[in-house]
């Protein structure tokens, strides 16, 4: 047993009148001591229970990431002309509404704006279509890949994929954990703002309960990160909703504010519905006729977040001239050709 992550586990797990919250520091202990094996099983997962039920704080989240950069993976910057998106998405997959991240990622690297993903297989708590599975059905599969055959896919085409299964196994045994608690901890809350890349970076990251913003915005602060988008999307993810005003936070000159901003469907000539996942194959074939050019429901929602992706990543300067450019490149079959250029690399 270790005594340093039982004071630590003390001070996190003493209930609503006395529990205490973590520095930085202790929260990247706390982190380190988990991920290398060092608490036992009976403390971690306290730990993880614990700090659930007390919700982490901003500054608690940044101890994290720092004990994943110290620890974890990292793609290598590359020559770019604006920072790299880095797309954060929750790993535990979708179950109610259609993803379209890889297409929205394709359509960004067509135009040269690197494209940075991350996440694993079929994992707790939801066990729903993770990424890795859209893409290997789009027939890129990026689980066997090692990290510096990923950087040099990443530096040719301008998307990469950090697969921590492979990558960053130290993370495997935790989720055995989430699996037997039956509840997200804090650790899945900190993954949407990790960002495995090591150059300039524009993180995007989606939530759903309104106080996760609020900790992003203290937890990127602390670690000097001043280019960042939270998407409040569909299953928590970064893709925009078609059935409700999309709330978007930006980043601002001053670390203290965010700009909002409110994009209605209607006002631009969506239709106020998201596409239902019935099954990955439907799914798949659906974004086959996105990447043909043809019309559709799920090509409304890659309209719908490619537009405002090209707008956000400064392509476009406003989201009319964007959602033509995005309309473009599908028919054009730019989006199809950039597919097929990681396809034959991978």
């Amino acid at each position: 047993m270790s005594n340093v992550f039982r004071e630590l586990l003390q001070k996190v797990g003493s209930g609503t009148h006395t529990s205490e919250n973590l520095t930085r520091t202790e929260a990247a202990t706390a982190t380190k001591m988990m991920l290398l094996g060092e608490a036992t099983p009976a403390q971690i997962g306290a730990f993880l229970i614990a700090h659930r039920i007390r919700r982490p704080t901003g500054e608690e989240l940044a101890g994290m990431l720092d004990a994943y950069d110290e620890l974890g993976p990292k793609l290598q910057s590359i020559a770019s002309g604006r920072p790299v998106i880095v797309l954060g998405i929750p790993y535990d997959g979708r179950i109610r509404t259609a993803p379209i991240s890889p297409i929205t990622a394709l359509l960004l690297a067509s135009v040269g704006q690197p494209v940075v993903m991350h996440g694993g297989d079929r994992l707790p708590t939801k066990y729903g279509l993770p990424l890795v599975e859209i893409w290997q059905g789009l027939g890129v599969d990026w689980t066997t890949l090692p990290l510096e055959r990923t950087q040099q896919i990443f530096e040719q085409t301008g998307v990469g994929f950090v697969y921590p299964p492979k990558h960053f196994p130290l993370t495997t045994t935790l989720w055995e954990y989430r699996d037997q608690l039956g509840k997200r901890p804090p650790l899945a809350t900190m993954e949407l703002i990790w960002c495995p890349y090591a150059g300039d970076a524009h993180i995007i990251a989606g939530f759903v309960h309104p106080p996760t913003e609020g900790m992003f915005q203290v937890a990127l602060g602390l670690r000097k990160v001043t280019k960042y988008t939270l998407v409040k999307g569909l299953e928590g993810s970064c893709d925009l909703p078609r059935d409700r005003t999309a709330i978007i936070s930006l980043s601002s000159a001053s670390p203290q504010q965010l700009e909002r901003l409110h994009l209605v469907p209607r006002e631009f000539g969506f239709t106020t519905k998201n596409v239902p996942l019935s099954t990955t194959q439907e799914l798949l074939v659906d974004m086959q006729t996105v990447l043909g050019g043809k019309s559709g429901e799920l090509m409304q929602t890659a309209l719908w977040n490619g537009g405002f992706y090209l707008w956000r990543s400064g392509i476009c300067l406003d989201m009319p001239e964007a959602l033509a450019k995005a309309e473009e490149l599908f028919t054009s079959g730019a989006v199809a050709a950039k597919l097929q250029e990681l396809m034959q690399l991978v």
